[in-house]
């Protein structure tokens, strides 16, 4: 079966959260599923629910989380590392979905550059599906994509000062 490339993009919530949900069922048809979350350091409820399914390997290649700030060399150095080695995992072809999370997020923050990221997705084996997320992907992702979603953020209640939950944003 052919691999393609999803994006999920926008600003609204749910990226993640969709990425997750075909991860799950593609473990749950057999498949070997590896999740790659970029800029992520931080505790997040899917790391202590994903070691439980053997088919789904997660890891995280951020140093906490600089959002709101402008990233460190080692924050830099931390996701162009990730990326080196999320290029052999696709290369390889033992997991036939691999999750780039934030991987748009790591671009916009010049965390490593888009022919870094196409590089590391064109040379992946050509069974494997590929997931990229995040807000602001680049128009250069976007027609490399077989499939793009963006979500769009119509309400939401962090505007009113509602923080991030436990078991629902993070």
């Amino acid at each position: 079966m052919k691999g393609y490339i999803q994006v999920y993009t926008g600003n609204g919530k749910g990226k993640t959260t969709a990425a997750l949900g075909l991860a799950l069922r593609a473990a749950g048809a057999d498949k070997q599923v590896y999740i790659a979350q970029f800029v992520k350091g931080m505790p997040y409820s899917e790391q202590k629910i994903l070691p439980a399914i053997d088919k789904i390997t997660l890891k995280q290649y951020g140093r906490g989380c600089f959002i709101y700030q402008k990233p460190t060399p080692e924050d830099i150095e931390a996701a162009r590392d990730g990326l080196k080695e999320v290029a052999l995992i696709l290369k390889k072809g033992e997991h036939d979905v691999v999750v780039l999370d934030e991987a748009c997020i790591a671009l916009y923050y010049s965390l490593f550059s888009f022919d870094e990221l196409n590089e590391a997705i064109t040379n992946r084996a050509a069974h494997v599906e590929v997931v990229v997320t995040g807000r602001y992907a680049p128009p250069e992702l976007i027609e490399l994509a077989d499939l793009v979603t963006e979500m769009k953020e119509i309400k939401h209640y962090y505007t009113s000062g509602v923080e991030a939950r436990s078991g629902i944003e993070k």
